[in-house]
């Protein structure tokens, strides 16, 4: 009877340790993760930004966030899956790898939506500027649409980039 009860001492020993040892390591942990997130590496929403989850990749510029909002990349245009265009799979499935399931800031220009109802917006992920990737790796044209042209500069010398080093659609599409 003693010696099961000195075993029984042992082994509530042990689970007390190794709880112990889980706390430290569980509260290091956290630390470590509130480090990270209060040394800006999420990038802070100015007025005309929001924050959201793209819960699914409809096609390369067309995303619908956790509030069931479709949302329209300004500035940028890729091609149609929907109509077999040439690129339209690369463009989505690069356009699914860089957001779905991310938190990403979602910045307004001037106008609230198109005349689909769908959310106007550039779109970020991080620091990587979604909408101008896009462009800059040939997996998007421009396309401004006044009065939303706050990064058309930036955007045509993305394309111009793109087109130049024969980038994406550039060289299988032209």
């Amino acid at each position: 009877m003693a010696k099961q009860n000195l075993t029984i001492l042992k082994l509530a020993a042990f689970a007390v340790f190794f709880f112990a040892i889980g706390l430290i390591i569980l509260s290091k942990t956290s630390v470590n993760v509130q480090k990270v997130l209060t040394q800006g590496s999420t990038p802070q929403a100015s007025s005309s930004a929001t924050f959201a989850k793209v819960t699914k990749v409809i096609d390369g510029d067309t995303i619908v966030i956790d509030t069931g909002q479709h949302v329209r990349y300004i500035g940028m245009n890729t091609p149609e899956v929907e109509t077999l265009e040439c690129f339209a799979t690369e463009a989505s499935e690069i356009n699914r790898n860089f957001v779905l399931g991310k938190v990403v800031k979602l910045e307004k220009d001037i106008s609230e939506t198109d005349k689909y109802g769908r959310l106007l917006r550039f779109v970020y992920v991080g620091d990587i500027f979604v909408d101008d990737y896009l462009v800059k790796n040939g997996y998007a044209k421009i396309m401004t649409v006044p009065p939303d042209v706050k990064y058309k500069e930036e955007f045509l010398e993305s394309e111009k980039y793109a087109r130049e080093n024969n980038l994406g659609l550039w060289s299988k599409c032209f």
